[in-house]
């Protein structure tokens, strides 16, 4: 690829996933600028990095213009758990709207590649299934979940937008449900709910009935996606990323108690408005563009090497309070 190993600067370096970005890229040799407002992202995802002299941090929020230069870019700012995106609608539609253009105005300006984390939520609840990248999805323009799910569908015109009037390289990536080390365990989503509820011997909230679906991919293999694709040229995407296993709500819930070796029971919940009832990415043009990337590790092997980290989390946030 042109660039070589030189600067990537990622928004939402601090996040869950971002902050595994960091990792990857430092270990590839390449110097890395995060950047976070800290709203989600976490001090602790990062401290590690912090001796490292090819790694930097940057408090600021993309909502305004960002003053820096690097070869690659990626974009992962925006909370993306209800809990967070739901808590500050209004800003969250800004992160994805405004703070999308200064990123692709930074790459315009600077010539650098860019990569857009977007998300499954554009296919909202599908009526096509599994998802294809052709599938232009089925949304509530209007409904709670709308300032990420619109947010991030008006980020994607934006990418293409500028690719076509200004010949920015984008790269747009749909990134279905992820989990393990460095989530937060305050974000509402599924996994880490129900690990932190198992750990603590409360019972599992299951929202619905417990028979919608969804697919799981553990960081890992996302991460590796996402490194692959940005160094993979003549490809913009929308690339679904992913892991096309498919459970239940209630096989989920199982599974987690058995590894977590809890007597959690499950209590039904209301579903939340919009809420989709199921999710499975189709891989198939994800596997014949990143040649050789398929998801490696199985739910049963992710959750095992998650726990560990929600434990230790779970104990940060009791001695905090």
């Amino acid at each position: 690829m042109g660039f070589g190993k030189n600067r990537v600067v990622i928004t939402g370096g601090a996040g869950f996933i971002g902050s595994h970005l960091c990792v990857k890229f430092l270990n590839d040799g390449w110097e890395v600028v995060a950047v976070d407002t800290f709203h989600t992202g976490q001090k602790n995802n990062i401290e590690p990095l912090m001796k490292n002299p090819r790694f930097e941090i940057l408090r600021h929020d993309i909502v305004e213009p960002l003053r820096c230069e690097g070869d690659l870019i990626l974009n992962f700012a925006c909370p993306a758990s209800p809990v967070h995106y739901q808590s500050n609608p209004i800003w969250t539609m800004k992160t994805n709207v405004l703070g999308t253009m200064n990123m692709l105005g930074l790459a315009k300006r600077t010539k650098a590649r860019i990569l857009q984390a977007s998300t499954s939520e554009v296919y909202g609840d599908p009526h096509q299934h599994p998802q294809t990248e052709a599938y232009w999805g089925n949304v509530n323009p209007i409904g709670i979940r709308s300032c990420y799910d619109e947010g991030k569908r008006a980020a994607e015109t934006l990418c293409f937008d500028y690719h076509r009037a200004h010949g920015v390289d984008i790269r747009v990536v749909r990134i279905f449900n992820t989990y393990g080390p460095n989530m937060a365990i305050d974000d509402g989503r599924v996994v880490s709910n129900f690990i932190v509820q198992a750990i603590r011997g409360d019972d599992l909230t299951m929202f619905g009935d417990g028979k919608q679906t969804r697919s799981f991919c553990y960081v890992d293999d996302l991460v590796d996606g996402i490194f692959r694709f940005a160094h993979t040229d003549g490809a913009t995407g929308p690339l679904n990323l992913g892991n096309d296993d498919e459970f239940t709500m209630l096989e989920l819930a199982e599974l987690v108690v058995a590894k977590v070796g809890s007597k959690s029971k499950v209590k039904f919940a209301p579903l939340p408005s919009d809420d989709p009832k199921q999710r499975r990415p189709d891989l198939t043009l994800t596997k014949s563009i990143l040649k050789g990337w398929a998801p490696k590790v199985k739910l049963a092997e992710g959750l095992e090497k998650s726990i560990p980290y929600f434990r230790e989390a779970s104990k940060r946030s009791l001695l905090k309070h």
